[in-house]
């Protein structure tokens, strides 16, 4: 059922999850409905990420796979495989994101979160597999400077009089990443309320609906109550009638 919905575009997304989880109320499976309510619409890239997972998993079960490489490279303090496994990532991430590039018209910020939920599926294990499942609803990040090792690499230390720069360049990625991840947030917060916009019109619509219905309904019976009246009348005249016609019959 989720991958079914995490199929759609976002722009289908509301409306079929609405129809899944009243089939499955209808149905009597009330936890099933609640369940399916509950699935959060994906943000454009997400959606563009899922896809990828679906229709080329050999092309992102690659990348993952050298992910993993390069974890284990970063653990060893291998410099010679890191290179070599640096230069591979950006050659499958440039392939996969020209992929998803070609399934649809991204805008700029989409297709940055892409490339963002890429990269944090190579350096973190567990990214990866929410990427490999399919059903994102939104972006990845990873805050770190190095791939997440299983264990304590060991420290590399720094050539002499580079502890300054080093330290420079460290706050300056910082910064980034607060900025990168306000950003962020930013985006996540405007999703969020897309997504409760349309979900508030179309409960707006469905209100009005239903609205006019009973509306309709309401007419119908004040005029079939009229009409239950008139007929009531019309039986106590005719009740009447017949009596005093019975009882002249009886003189």
């Amino acid at each position: 059922m989720a991958s079914r919905l995490y199929a759609l575009p976002p722009s289908e997304f509301t409306a079929a999850r609405t129809a899944e989880a009243g089939a499955a109320k209808q149905a009597g499976d009330a936890a099933l409905a609640r369940e399916i309510a509950g699935l959060r619409r994906p943000t454009v890239s997400a959606w563009a990420v899922n896809r990828v997972a679906r229709e080329h998993p050999d092309e992102l079960a690659e990348l993952l796979s050298l992910g993993h490489e390069l974890r284990d490279a970063w653990q060893a303090q291998d410099a010679e495989a890191l290179a070599e496994l640096t230069r591979r990532r950006a050659e499958v991430t440039g392939r996969l994101a020209r992929l998803i590039r070609e399934g649809g018209g991204l805008s700029a910020a989409a297709a940055a979160e892409v490339d963002q939920t890429l990269d944090a599926a190579v350096v973190d294990a567990g990214a990866a597999e929410e990427v490999r499942r399919g059903r994102l609803v939104k972006p990845l990040s990873y805050s770190g400077f190095a791939p997440a090792p299983s264990g304590s690499p060991r420290p590399r230390r720094r050539p002499a009089g580079q502890d300054d720069k080093a330290d420079e360049e460290a706050s300056a990625r910082k910064r980034e990443e607060i900025a990168a991840r306000k950003a962020r947030e930013r985006q996540e917060a405007e999703a969020a309320h897309r997504e409760w916009s349309e979900a508030l019109a179309e409960a707006e619509r469905e209100h009005g609906e239903r609205a006019e219905k009973v509306a309709r309904l309401e007419a119908k019976l004040a005029k079939a109550r009229k009409r239950l009246a008139e007929a009531q009348q019309r039986l106590e005249v005719t009740r009447r009638e017949e009596r005093h016609a019975r009882q002249r019959l009886a003189e």
